[in-house]
């Protein structure tokens, strides 16, 4: 079995298979360790990556909730319940991936306020409304953003007077 770390940029798979094996033969002297390193922090990378993608969609259906019920009842009548399923199935999937990694838990602030930003320009283009209509930061909580019973009401500066 060949320990070439030219496989690793040959063939990932063939590499993959090749230090699995060498593993499991306790042959720990022949691995490509420095490539074996990399990829471990990469897994941990894309737990965190994939944890970000969750909330990015969460935070854009719930921007659209919110928005939507201000700027475009009609889009709210038409869409709410399919933008309130997909909240309920991110939040269900960040939860089994906190669950499985709580590690990920003290990251979900720092996540939310940068998967937020982007949430915002997408919920604002998605709907057709001003960005400047769309609070900056936002206006929920970590907290409140994974909670299955929160639903958010429409930005308290972007209301019309007398609640029109």
């Amino acid at each position: 079995m060949s320990t070439n770390t030219e496989l690793y940029d040959q063939d990932f798979y063939a590499w993959t298979q090749e230090q699995a094996a060498l593993l499991r033969e306790g042959a720990v002297h022949e691995l490509d360790l420095a490539h074996l390193l990399e990829e471990m922090e990469d897994m941990g990378h894309s737990q965190r990556d994939a944890l970000a993608s969750h909330l990015l969609v969460l935070l854009t259906h719930l921007l659209k909730l919110a928005l939507a019920a201000q700027w475009r009842p009609a889009d709210l009548a038409r869409a709410q319940r399919g933008w309130q399923t997909t909240c309920r199935t991110q939040r269900r999937l960040i939860a089994r991936r906190v669950h499985r990694n709580p590690s990920l838990r003290p990251t979900v602030a720092e996540e939310c306020t940068e998967a937020y930003a982007i949430a915002r320009d997408e919920a604002a283009t998605a709907l057709d409304v001003e960005e400047r209509v769309v609070p900056l930061t936002c206006p929920w909580t970590p907290e409140q953003v994974l909670d299955a019973d929160f639903w958010p009401e429409a930005p308290q500066e972007n209301r019309p007077p007398d609640g029109h």
